[in-house]
């Protein structure tokens, strides 16, 4: 049983600090899922709170795994990880019965799984969680007490660090189909011999006061009785979808201009702010020398929002902004950018630069070759996540030997 019982606890651990750090590593695009499920239950007020949300759920589930590898407060984790598992393995039968949104959102955008997926995946961690809680009384920590309670408080300031980094700055891990480097016109290609979506369509025919249903292959088409009624088709397999399924940018006044961004024949800055009237101000000043910069070098610039026309008037009276405007869908901007506003940089249609808008670069920044500019960049920031890998991995093997070596005393 101890073996077990130590399986349950590894495996659940693994599950809780993946599903926690990826979702923590994005946690703007966490809290815009809470906002899918609040619309979809009618629920509306609670969208005031999914950020906040968004924030705790991934630092508690980051956690409670933290707690469960590293052997600190076993038996608090494993109540910890019950209470997530028998809240949330009920909750996904739901969504799976009514399937009021398609994705469930429970590993952020790494991982995508249908809702039966997810219920079924719950239903084998919380086969795990029970044994956990039934044989709780053998979950017993071998480390000093002032040993247990300094990790108990550096794993909670670590549970926080993802969710804050990514709220604060972009995400770490970028797993969105906007990230850099992605050719936005190829990501909507469908490859040639694809697999479509499949459906069932059910045809539904009247005749003398009676409805009846029909299939595609047995309509009553030589019976001019029958009359239409109505049809119904579900998808029944899903075919290939494109990492970007829709792109479309349009004037204020409804003019599609899509093509002449993504082809413009230079650099193009898109000021991405979802919804003026949530955006953050104080980057207005340095959105107008962005622009100024960029105007005089004969790059593309434009701030695309889902904001109305009397939005944005009000908006440019508000703060000065002397940058141009155009429209877009409110979900697609949510997507291609976790920051309102945020600044992406486009070479004919390529993303080639994504700036938060606590970080925007100097206008200066925009001077030379800004495709190699970038590359280096990225360069840079690759070594930089290689260093803190390498660094969060000894330190986490050395907590690790540690606590195991106290285990086994």
């Amino acid at each position: 049983m101890r073996t077990l019982v130590t399986f349950c606890r590894y495996t659940l651990a693994i599950l809780f600090i993946f599903s926690g750090f990826v979702k923590g590593v994005d946690p703007l695009g966490f809290a815009y899922k809470f906002n899918d499920y609040f619309k979809a239950f009618h629920v509306d007020f609670f969208q005031y709170f999914s950020l906040f949300l968004a924030f705790i759920l991934c630092a508690a589930e980051l956690f409670v795994g933290l707690l469960l590898l590293f052997g600190v407060k076993l038996r608090f984790a494993a109540w910890g990880a019950f209470i997530f598992m028998i809240v949330f393995t009920p909750l996904t039968f739901v969504l799976a019965v009514f399937n009021p949104v398609h994705d469930c959102g429970c590993f952020g955008d790494a991982v995508k799984l249908t809702n039966w997926e997810t219920f079924f995946k719950n239903l084998v961690f919380l086969g795990a969680a029970i044994v956990l809680i039934k044989e709780r009384s053998k979950l017993t920590s071998s480390l000093p007490r002032l040993s247990e309670v300094v990790l108990f408080v550096l794993l909670l300031i670590a549970a926080f660090l993802p969710p804050y980094i990514g709220y604060t700055r972009l995400p770490v891990l970028d797993f969105r189909p906007y990230r850099i480097g992605v050719n936005i016109p190829d990501a909507m290609k469908i490859p040639e011999g694809a697999q479509p979506d499949i459906y069932r369509t059910t045809l539904y025919y009247k005749k003398d006061g009676i409805t009846k249903e029909f299939d595609e292959n047995n309509i009553p088409w030589q019976d001019t009785t029958w009359k239409f009624v109505d049809s119904k088709s579900i998808i029944i397999k899903k075919g290939y979808t494109p990492s970007i399924e829709t792109f479309g940018l349009m004037t204020l006044s409804g003019n599609d201009i899509t093509d002449s961004i993504l082809y413009y024949p230079n650099y193009y800055i898109l000021a991405v702010a979802y919804r003026l009237d949530k955006t953050n101000v104080e980057s207005t000043k340095n959105l107008n020398e962005l622009y100024l910069k960029a105007k005089s070098l004969n790059y593309g610039f434009a701030c695309v929002t889902a904001s109305t026309q009397g939005d944005v008037d009000a908006f440019i009276s508000k703060t000065g902004a002397v940058y141009p405007f155009i429209n877009a869908d409110e979900i697609m901007l949510k997507t291609m950018i976790r920051s309102n506003p945020g600044v992406i940089l486009l070479d004919k249609g390529t993303v080639i630069g994504q700036w938060h808008f606590n970080r925007l670069p100097n206008p200066n920044y925009l001077d030379g070759n800004l495709r190699a500019k970038q590359l280096e960049l990225a360069k840079q920031e690759s070594d930089q996540r290689l260093i803190l890998f390498l660094i969060s991995f000894l330190v986490i093997s050395f907590l690790l030997i540690y606590t195991i070596k106290q285990e086994n005393r």
